[in-house]
């Protein structure tokens, strides 16, 4: 089994537009920020001054010891005391809400795939091979495989249509490595990896994803 770079010829037989200038460089930026936002659980909380576990009780008292003037020991302008103003979850009637969740037009996250792919193939980081499976379901034929296909690199993302038992058992503990189909690969993963191994057959369904 032997790997090809992808060329910008080969990608748009594929039906893949490469973009060559600066046009989906924000979506891509909006595009990964919204992502990273809505894996966020939105659960972030902090003790306010009625909440924190101090007691009420008055501290001393209000004249003559030459200490200035306090109420309570979970003041927030005290060590250990309330917090103004921190996060805290979101309930709209109820229902828990995460305020960091954000929409990505469809559009824009089409062009950013794109964009993303587009600067993948012309920096050379993209690979295609016939098929991609081992032949024994143990990682040591996985690592070897992915070494043999992509060189020595740190990470990289293989897609394809789908995935076989023995591929996706020797491959499943490859923390540097992620098996990802065409369907489900998004702008994130695209650049996340060193270099990218991808099968004929996912190339036409990513080619014809970005035309639908």
């Amino acid at each position: 089994m032997s790997a090809t770079i992808l060329t910008v010829d080969a990608a748009k037989q594929a039906k893949i537009e490469i973009i060559t200038d600066g046009k989906g460089t924000q979506a891509v930026h909006d595009v990964v920020v919204a992502m990273r936002a809505n894996r966020r659980s939105g659960t972030a909380s902090v003790k306010t001054k009625a909440t924190v576990n101090l007691s009420g009780k008055k501290p001393w008292k209000q004249k003559g010891t030459g200490r200035a003037r306090a109420g309570y020991a979970s003041s927030p302008v005290w060590v250990g005391g309330g917090v103004v103003h921190g996060p805290e979850p979101l309930f709209v009637k109820g229902v828990f809400v995460n305020r960091y969740a954000k929409k990505t037009p469809k559009s824009v996250k089409k062009l950013a795939f794109r964009k993303a792919l587009s600067s993948r193939i012309l920096s050379g980081d993209v690979l295609v091979v016939d098929s991609f499976e081992v032949t024994e379901s143990k990682t040591k034929s996985f690592v070897s495989l992915v070494k043999g296909l992509a060189g020595d690199v740190r990470r990289t993302l293989i897609i394809a249509i789908s995935f076989n038992d023995k591929t996706f058992l020797a491959g499943r503990n490859v923390a540097k490595d992620l098996l990802m189909t065409a369907a489900e690969v998004n702008t994130e993963n695209l650049l996340a990896f060193d270099k990218i191994i991808i099968t004929k057959e996912a190339l036409e369904a990513l080619g014809n994803r970005l035309q639908g």
